[in-house]
């Protein structure tokens, strides 16, 4: 039992954060620059707009090893490109529901809106979701390898 709880405390989750370019990298890069403190597990990628995330970009950064997924974008109403975010938020709930369906935990997906002017939301999205992550434990993928 207390190995267990060791094994648990030892596990630093890997994250995917695929964050859309006018918005939430901006407002990631508000978060580094204003030194808010947040866990360092997310690997950022900037994309040009959530839209532009396939469900193959999602399960191919599971299938990697990925123990979370974050897909942050511009509010709804605010997209660049339109509608890119109503285009994401329909892929993310159904990819959930595939998730599901399949066995895996679909609370490693999370999708979120965040502005460029919201460094604090970014660095508390961050926090909570790497916490989140932890008390699932690592990716059922991870321990099937």
């Amino acid at each position: 039992m207390a190995k267990e709880m060791t094994k648990a405390k030892e596990f630093e989750p890997k994250i995917i954060a695929f964050l859309c370019n006018w918005c939430s990298y901006a407002g990631a890069d508000l978060a580094g620059v204003s030194r808010m403190q947040y866990p360092p597990n997310t690997r950022n990628i900037r994309v040009m707009c959530t839209g532009t995330v396939s469900p193959h970009h999602i399960l191919k950064a599971f299938q990697k090893g990925a123990d979370g997924v974050i897909v942050a974008g511009c509010h709804i109403g605010d997209c660049h490109y339109l509608k890119g975010n109503y285009m994401t938020a329909k892929r993310v709930a159904i990819l959930k529901q595939l998730l599901k369906f399949t066995g895996y935990q679909e609370e490693r997906l999370h999708l979120e809106w965040v502005s460029a002017a919201e460094g604090v939301r970014f660095a508390e999205l961050v926090r909570t979701f790497t916490q989140r992550i932890k008390e699932l434990g690592p990716s059922q993928l991870k321990a099937s390898a």
